[in-house]
């Protein structure tokens, strides 16, 4: 077992693997911005490293910087953690060069998984349903035209080396396709230094259904179980998830897992990771994408089968071998996510930077927080927004449901704006409480204002 990781992130996340670690007997050393000298995570870590300045890019960003940190403070091995270099495949082939292990999967399986049309090509072989498409990067505008016209409209361009929900773009008429094709690859090169991009079929209505996937280095891979992440704003951004996905029938929910496992299979995955669907009314079911680390979301799956994703990813990284098999593994009750963040929905979820003068969070029984934000706390303007993740268990979705409201109720944070009255909105919805989820859901069911 290791005796010192590096986590390479911050926030909340940074915060779960060094409450993780620390149960483990294992010592931390937090890496962190300026603009971050304050932050839980480095507070609470045994050893702290100061890697740049507040960008991300000359900071949680700078990989050469981070792996210094690493030998300085004689760890042995780096936990990425969530977004940063967390599918970052020369991140993880650098820690291996200079002898540290990285806590997560093999290199061959992030650039796989990071190709989204190798990833599509891999999971065709496999025999898991893709969404009718292209199996090669696009470039020349003619050429994509033709082919997305023999596909039909709506069509859906997407950046080869994506993820996130960024580098995606919605084509409904053909006449608007060569002007979004070139913002599209522009965005795409932008974004992932990459501008090769993918046509898809735009499936109008549809579930987004995610697998939780863990896997060992001899070869041994289960699934735990499905959450649903339909309910996403304009910009495919996640704001509540649930599991087990509601209203979905066991016979699909068992299709929809075992191509999950094949599809870990085929990328050779070691570690955690989470397999993403698309899935109709109809309950047919195509591969999106597979995340090649740690979801935001991996508390609710947790919560229902109490299985510890981040000491598994440890202990696989360290060559232990599962302790379980898929038959032993047992789901429990419901669990609902919320992503509590400093965004303004009232300003199409602009991000909202200050100091949080008053913070007071929800307790109680069945009832966890992810969170790394205090009285004083200054939430800075150059990150993600998530503030916290309030996550809720009850023996079924209608306690849980309950049981988030009352949560929300007691939420007070004063100092940013947030999107705490939309949440309660969601759950108010008639639509949210029957199950009726589509990634339309908050467009239609949920007015900002």
């Amino acid at each position: 077992m290791f005796k010192k990781i590096l986590i390479a992130n911050r926030g909340d996340i940074a915060v779960r693997v060094i409450r993780a670690a620390r149960e483990m007997k294992i010592a931390t050393v937090a890496v962190y911005s300026e603009a971050d000298v304050d932050a839980l995570h480095v507070q609470l870590a045994d050893e702290r490293v100061c890697i740049g300045p507040p960008d991300s890019k000359g900071s949680y960003l700078n990989a050469a910087n981070i792996l210094s940190a690493a030998l300085i403070t004689g760890c042995d091995a780096i936990h990425p953690g969530i977004g940063f270099l967390a599918e970052d495949a020369s991140f993880a082939e650098k820690c291996a060069q200079i002898g540290l292990k990285y806590i997560g999967p093999p290199v061959k399986s992030i650039e796989m998984m990071g190709d989204k049309i190798q990833a599509r090509m891999t999971m065709e072989k496999a025999g898991v349903p893709i969404v009718p498409g292209t199996n090669i990067a696009l470039r020349d505008p003619a050429e994509a035209a033709k082919i997305a016209a023999k596909i039909g409209f709506p069509v859906m361009i997407k950046a080869a080396a994506g993820g996130g929900g960024r580098g995606i773009r919605v084509v409904r008429e053909e006449a608007d396709f060569p002007k979004t094709l070139k913002t599209a690859q522009m965005e795409a090169e932008t974004s992932f230094g990459n501008p090769d991009v993918y046509i898809e079929k735009y499936i109008e209505t549809f579930r987004h259904i995610e697998v939780q996937i863990l896997a060992d280095e001899h070869g041994n891979v289960v699934h735990l179980g499905e959450r649903d992440c339909s309910l996403q704003t304009q910009r495919y951004q996640k704001m509540v998830e649930e599991a087990p996905a509601p209203n979905l029938p066991a016979p699909a929910r068992k299709r929809i897992c075992d191509a999950a496992v094949r599809a870990a299979k085929a990328a050779g995955y070691a570690s955690a990771g989470t397999i993403e669907f698309i899935v109709a009314p109809d309950h047919t079911f195509y591969f999106m994408e597979m995340n090649t680390r740690l979801q935001i979301e991996h508390p609710i799956t947790e919560t229902v089968t109490g299985i510890d994703l981040v000491k598994w990813q440890i202990r696989v990284a360290s060559g232990e071998k599962l302790a379980f098999s898929q038959r032993q593994i047992e789901w429990t009750g419901h669990a609902i996510e919320v992503r509590l963040t400093a965004r303004d929905p009232l300003r199409d979820f602009a991000p909202s930077a200050g100091k949080i003068a008053t913070v007071r969070l929800p307790g109680g029984l069945g009832v966890r927080i992810d969170t790394q934000i205090f009285s004083g706390y200054e939430v800075p303007p150059y990150y993600d927004s998530m503030l916290a993740k309030i996550i809720v268990w009850d023996t079924d979705r209608a306690g849980a449901i309950a049981r988030m409201q009352r949560c929300l109720d007691e939420v007070e944070i004063v100092g940013v704006k947030t999107d705490l009255e939309y949440h309660k909105k969601i759950f108010a919805s008639e639509a949210f409480q029957k199950g009726d989820l589509t990634t339309k859901f908050l467009a239609t069911h949920v007015d900002a204002s």
